[in-house]
């Protein structure tokens, strides 16, 4: 039956249902199928200047790869899309869209904006049915050493091998992929089905890749320069190291960051039965924060079996998570506690266990430097929420480990390194971008960052050479 196609609606993308899917880790969107996104694509406007794309960090052709799924050509969209991105099938699952190409869509200002995500979703994963893959270019004989294999690492060292570089990414961890294998669980975005694969579409254009190599400890960024004649270095090592809020309690055993909470569940599979290294399932979790790594940590302990809390010092209306993943934290069953913030985390005296989390209710008052009200305790409202399991999520800072080992790389006081527009640090033919020098953002600002810093290597050395 054809689809009938309202211009001023999207076309709805299938789910699972909220009861069925907190019960499993499987992807929680089906996405479009080809009738669907024929018939989405019959809504873009193919306007001779595309806000859109302004509004992409990596600035995809969005109306011309639309323009090629209307007429049913996918393979065609897939290279226009590929031309700016290295991670299409990533993006159109996590990006946030809504404030990206789809809050410039043309659209959205009389009804929904197009399902851009949706689509560049589609496009990608009809190029693995189609078996489509990249050629290598022929190297120009120069070496380019990238750290980190997230997605500012995996994006620039895409581009220099499309330029001819030859380029090593040294990855820390056992399997590549940063931030998408260890931070976002499976039911939002699948590794073996679509991060192993764009890995995999990296690798193909020559790229190579080496785990377990810890930059700073295992080899440092000098000796990649000065013995290994590497000729540039990018440094894209994410931000890794969690935040936490200084309460008392907070070093109570059942106290995690988000961060550990999620590398154990994503990239060590500890959640399922056969586990080698099994994570703590509780009865009753909290989880302190209201961004995206906080709604995919509570998501997470929900489908361990837990009664999961959220709690946020604002209100519904600052929540920095995306709306989608709000919602469908909500219909899954995730309880949120608003205008609250924790005070003091509670333990068993015997065990030494946490039994429960302290909480004092807030109001918000005038705009802080974010442009959002700041929270104000409400000075006596204090109550507590029992519970076994607290999880932190309230963001991360780059690792120190890379400044402290390399001469001449500064940072900022929040610890980010400090690079100039062309993404150079401070120490010469060394440049940095994503999470490493922003602070914890992104997938798709990670990806900008290396895309910028890839042509900025590329002038450089074709400046010296």
């Amino acid at each position: 039956m054809a689809i009938t196609v309202d211009m001023m609606k999207k076309v709805p993308v299938r789910e699972q249902a909220p009861k069925e899917r907190a019960a499993n880790f499987e992807e929680v969107c089906l996405g479009y199928n080809e009738e669907e996104a024929r018939a989405e694509s019959e809504r873009c406007l193919n306007c001779k200047n595309p806000m859109c794309v302004e509004g992409c960090p990596v600035s995809i052709n969005i109306p011309a790869f639309i323009a090629k799924v209307k007429t049913g050509d996918d393979a065609e969209a897939y290279r226009i899309i590929s031309e700016s991105s290295a991670l299409p099938a990533v993006c159109g699952r996590v990006c946030p869209q809504e404030t990206q190409c789809e809050g410039k869509c043309i659209r959205g200002i009389r009804g929904e904006a197009v399902s851009i995500g949706k689509l560049e979703r589609y496009v990608a994963d009809r190029a693995k049915e189609l078996n489509i893959k990249p050629e290598p270019v022929a190297k120009n004989g120069h070496k380019v050493a990238v750290i980190g294999a997230g997605p500012s690492g995996l994006t620039c060292a895409g581009d220099l091998a499309r330029l001819g570089y030859e380029v090593t990414i040294f990855e820390a961890l056992h399997k590549a992929g940063g931030v998408l294998v260890y931070g976002i669980p499976e039911f939002r975005l699948p590794k073996e089905k679509v991060v192993a694969r764009e890995i995999e579409n990296v690798e193909n254009l020559g790229v190579k890749i080496e785990t377990d190599v810890v930059v700073g400890r295992s080899v440092t960024i000098e000796e990649l320069m000065e013995k290994e004649g590497y000729e540039a270095v990018f440094v894209g090592s994410g931000a890794g190291l969690p935040r936490f809020m200084g309460i008392p309690g907070e070093q109570a055993l059942g106290v995690f960051s988000a961060n550990e909470y999620l590398t154990r569940s994503n990239l060590m599979h500890a959640y399922r039965e056969d586990s080698r290294t099994p994570i703590y399932r509780a009865k009753r979790a909290v989880v302190v924060g209201g961004g995206n790594v906080a709604m995919d940590a509570a998501r997470t302990a929900l489908r361990l079996g837990a009664e999961t809390h959220i709690v946020y010092r604002r209100s519904e209306e600052e929540l920095p998570a995306r709306k989608e993943e709000v919602g469908h934290a909500k219909e899954e069953g995730i309880i949120f506690n608003l205008l609250t913030n924790p005070v003091e985390i509670t333990t068993d005296p015997e065990t030494g266990w946490v039994n429960g989390i302290t909480c004092i209710r807030m109001q918000l008052g005038e705009p802080d430097a974010s442009g959002r009200r700041r929270p104000e305790a409400i000075e006596g409202s204090e109550f507590h929420v029992d519970c076994d399991c607290v999880i932190m999520a309230l963001g991360t800072s780059p690792n120190p480990l890379l400044h402290k080992t390399t001469d001449g790389m500064e940072v900022n006081k929040k610890g980010g390194i400090i690079v100039n527009e062309d993404e150079m640090t401070t120490k010469e033919g060394v440049f940095a971008g994503g999470d490493a020098v922003t602070g914890a953002a992104t997938v798709i600002l990670a990806m900008g960052a290396g895309k910028q810093a890839a042509k900025s290597i590329d002038a450089y050395l074709s400046a010296k050479n």
